[in-house]
């Protein structure tokens, strides 16, 4: 029949508009009764952290699913482990240029006695994040992955949603909970390429430790035909 379509799809939008009143499951707004005092909170930075941060199925998507970009630190202090060394290559092929880099100026040591940059500034305009996930593709420290939390509203459309450092931390365990299997693959891969290092650390001063004992034979023996003649 020609319109039937129309006719079709006004009887479901018809039938949603009239089951929102008896289900509550249709409902098209969130009840935010987390809020303190009935509040938005006024930046992304006063939201819940990790312990409260996946509040409810509805303020989370699946593993599926991509989302605002957060920094992961190993366990212990999040500025002591900290896998993020500033070296700004997120912020270069971020195609919407929301992420804004400082470098330290000095290095720090880390809870495992190695010395490293860190971002001094590490901001997300998620005004203008388009959540394409290329910062995370191209890390080469695993140091930025995808959060799951998308309800982030805040009366502020600028400060408001400028995500600071230190809000932009979360701790490797916080990535496990909410990506289990992202997470392991990512740490596997991470424990391979480190293994892998070693390895070829290990290989290169054994070369080079048996290229000096072959030096060190070469020139005694040169001495001893010396001494011969």
């Amino acid at each position: 029949m020609l319109g039937g379509g129309i006719f079709k799809g006004m009887a479901v939008t018809l039938r949603n508009f009239v089951g929102s009143y008896f289900y509550k499951e249709r409902l098209i707004t969130n009840d935010y009764d987390w809020r303190p005092e009935d509040k938005l909170p006024q930046s992304i930075g006063e939201y819940p952290k990790e312990e409260g941060e996946q509040l409810r199925d509805t303020t989370t998507v699946n593993h599926y699913s991509r989302n605002f970009p957060m920094l992961l630190h190993d366990t212990g202090e999040p500025m002591d482990t900290i896998r993020c060394v500033a070296c700004q290559i997120c912020e270069r092929e971020c195609p919407p240029q929301c992420i804004y880099i400082e470098k330290s100026e000095d290095k720090t040591e880390r809870s495992d006695n190695k010395a490293q940059f860190y971002p001094a500034k590490f901001d997300i305009d998620v005004s203008v994040c388009m959540s394409c996930q290329i910062c995370v593709e191209v890390c080469p420290f695993d140091a930025i992955v995808m959060n799951s939390q998308f309800e982030l509203s805040t009366p502020n459309r600028f400060g408001g949603l400028l995500v600071r450092r230190d809000d932009l931390l979360k701790s490797n365990d916080y990535y496990h909970k909410i990506h289990p299997q992202e997470a392991a693959t990512r740490d596997q891969k991470m424990a391979a390429d480190k293994a892998a290092k070693e390895a070829k650390k290990k290989a290169a001063a054994e070369k080079a430790k048996a290229a000096a004992e072959a030096k060190a034979k070469a020139a005694a023996e040169a001495k001893a035909k010396e001494d011969a003649e």
